[in-house]
């Protein structure tokens, strides 16, 4: 099964959230503030059944993290067997991503970009080229451009302009960026209500 690639601005209107956390969906989102397909005829979103908003919060986590069906079933599986609450486990997991780390040091303007510096080899982990966007950080771990990324005009541009505050449990350096603790769910803002999820899987 490929990655997504179709219009991601339309899946932004399906699940009436900014998935991508870009500009161009949150003004998509403000100008049709309802599902594709309904053409403005109603303004007011129906709530669907249970099963539905189950449905949509797996889809909102999916999309937002990049992440294909059964990877992020294996990751929820995994999240089952660590101690604490399922669904706090698997965002933990989520963020704990390279492509995230990258997305949330302002390097990638937005994760799938922040996916494609990774896939390109362009980012270090504790020295150490790692081009595999999946890969989970650990407590200590010190991810930092590669020396030919940190001359590139996208991330300089990006560093530059925009304005992400960095999450508490990562801490910056000179182009480089510190594990220094693992995330707690009050770091995550992402806008997924996990204990749906949570009910989805455990039918």
């Amino acid at each position: 099964m490929a990655r997504y690639t179709g219009p991601k601005v339309r899946i932004s209107r399906r699940l009436n959230t900014n998935i991508y956390e870009n500009a161009k969906g949150s003004k998509a989102l403000d100008r049709r503030p309802f599902p594709p397909g309904q053409h403005g005829r109603t303004r007011r979103r129906n709530a669907g059944s249970e099963y539905l908003a189950q449905v949509q919060e797996k889809q909102k986590a999916k999309y937002i993290y990049g992440v294909l069906e059964r990877q992020f079933r294996l990751t929820y599986e995994e999240a089952t067997r660590l101690a604490g609450p399922t669904g706090e486990n698997l965002l933990r997991l989520l963020e704990q991503r390279l492509d995230n780390i990258v997305f949330r040091a302002g390097w990638g303007a937005t994760r799938p970009q922040a996916r494609q510096f990774v896939n390109h080899g362009l980012i270090q982990v504790d020295g150490k080229r790692v081009d595999i966007a999946s890969f989970r950080v650990k407590r200590g771990h010190v991810i930092s451009l590669a020396p030919k990324a940190k001359e590139m005009i996208q991330i300089t541009h990006n560093i530059d302009t925009l304005d992400r505050p960095l999450v508490g449990w990562l801490e910056a350096g000179d182009k480089q960026v510190t594990v220094r603790d693992l995330p707690q769910r009050e770091h995550i803002d992402v806008p997924v209500r996990e204990q749906l999820i949570v009910e989805l899987y455990s039918k």
